[in-house]
């Protein structure tokens, strides 16, 4: 059977070729929540890979955070847990930098037994979005920033997590040494390690900086005139740093919010539009200060932000970012060189002119967010929507008059579900599956009585 991915047993077999050291590989299919999902191949079952796919359950599509089943979402016993075929997606067969004995990866997407797109594959939801654009004539380029935080593995006397010591030299910080070029020296190992890794995984990682809470870093991407690569880039970035930090004998965290008087980390995902001839749609011509379809481009954003926030803060840790002059977003606000805004336009030449969609956390799933994204710019496109007047100054103190944000994760819930847009953006099948997950897991927190429950009311009510 072809490959409906567009892979091709030639790649399997090239890169066979030339790493005779590699033993295994990890196949990684990502669910609904961005968690990698599949199995360990050994080296002689990769070929069979290319050429047929590899058979896996659909339910594994249907998981909620903990892998447990969702049967809401119509992916378990519905459809009898029966396998459908994943194939591997091409470029994305690469080694795992310092494993012992060594091994690859290589990412998957989920099919159809007859190669249609499965329609709950998240990867898939952004391809049909790139799709639409292409018919328009518009191709998007794209790159996502990477904040977390790296911790000791052992909590504090409180149980609290902490920020991890220096892998170099076990240097302690609890500052904020936020762009601190001499704190970076402390994790000089981890973060040579990371680059490495990244270097033969074909990943552009860039610039990395110390952020704005004691053990937060942020990691940042290069560029890709393809949207698709650019999420398969921070897939694979997170991948990478987590095994890396974790062989330093730190972790890297990816919650939203893992410090509760500290800034949680943030997702920031950098989009413009492309022409057939290469131009950027988003620069201004001579005369004009902002061209229509960057201000089109941001009225979709701020339209469909609220009924989107699932999407961009899909757990209930999520929420806990959302805090005036915190760095994250609290409004569907736009602006110029301006951090207090949801939607950006960074300081560049008019050729590099782009959207900064700063609301989502690190949490989030990169493949909805880019398919998100691109519907709501679409929409925008296609409606000609004006996105008001640009917010200078503190963007905290800007008042919103146009549309209200969902306040807590399970108003964003109720958003989505309700939400025609989302529903659309997503394609219908994933919509139900994702809001069944995070129901699922709403109600899972709901019912759970915490450690704080019993200090506030124990001895009190």
């Amino acid at each position: 059977m072809t490959s409906p991915s567009g892979s091709t047993p030639a790649e399997a077999q090239a890169f066979l070729d030339a790493h005779p050291e590699i033993e295994a590989f990890d196949i990684v299919l990502t669910d609904a929540n961005g968690v990698g999902r599949g199995k360990i191949v050994r080296r002689h079952e990769l070929k069979s890979i290319f050429e047929g796919g590899r058979h896996m359950p659909i339910s594994i599509l249907g998981l909620d955070i903990t892998g447990e089943d969702v049967h809401e979402t119509g992916l378990i016993w519905t459809t009898g847990d029966g396998d459908l075929r994943a194939w591997p997606i091409p470029g994305t067969l690469v080694p795992l930098y310092g494993t012992s004995p060594p091994r690859g990866q290589l990412l998957m997407a989920m099919y159809m037994l007859d190669g249609r797109p499965m329609s709950s594959d998240p990867r898939l939801a952004l391809a049909r979005q790139v799709e639409i654009l292409a018919a328009k004539g518009l191709y998007p380029a794209a790159a996502f920033e990477l904040e977390f935080f790296l911790l000791a593995n052992e909590r504090d006397a409180d149980g609290k997590v902490q920020p991890a010591r220096a892998v170099l030299d076990g240097r302690v910080s609890g500052k904020t040494e936020v762009y601190s070029v001499d704190h970076l020296h402390g994790m000089e190992p981890l973060f040579s390690d990371i680059y490495a890794a990244a270097k033969a995984q074909g990943i552009p990682a860039e610039t990395v900086i110390s952020e704005y809470a004691p053990g937060q870093y942020e990691l940042t991407l290069n560029y890709r005139k393809d949207v698709m690569r650019a999420a398969d880039d921070l897939v694979m970035l997170k991948r990478l740093v987590r095994a890396q930090a974790r062989r330093h004998g730190v972790t890297a965290c990816f919650m939203a919010k893992p410090i509760e008087k500290y800034a949680g980390s943030g997702m920031h995902f950098h989009v413009s539009l492309q022409d057939k001839a290469g131009r950027n749609v988003f620069a201004e011509a001579g005369g004009e200060s902002w061209s229509l379809p960057l201000l089109q481009g941001l009225g979709g954003l701020i339209q469909t932000m609220a009924e989107s926030m699932l999407v961009f803060a899909p757990h209930a840790n999520s929420w806990r970012r959302f805090v005036s002059q915190s760095y994250a977003p609290v409004a569907p606000t736009w602006g110029v060189n301006n951090r207090s805004v949801a939607l950006r336009v960074p300081a560049s030449d008019a050729k590099n002119r782009r959207i900064e969609h700063r609301p989502s956390g690190v949490d989030a799933n990169p493949y909805l967010i880019a398919a998100t994204v691109l519907a709501g710019i679409i929409k925008g496109l296609d409606e000609g929507l004006d996105p008001g007047p640009e917010t200078t100054g503190n963007g905290y103190e800007a008042a919103v008059t146009r549309t209200t944000m969902p306040v807590d994760w399970r108003a964003a819930i109720e958003a989505a579900r309700a939400s025609s847009f989302l529903k659309s953006a997503l394609g219908e099948d994933l919509h139900r599956t994702f809001v069944a997950i995070k129901q699922s897991e709403y109600l899972r927190v709901a019912r759970t009585v915490s450690e704080l429950d019993y200090h506030l009311y124990l001895h009190e009510v």
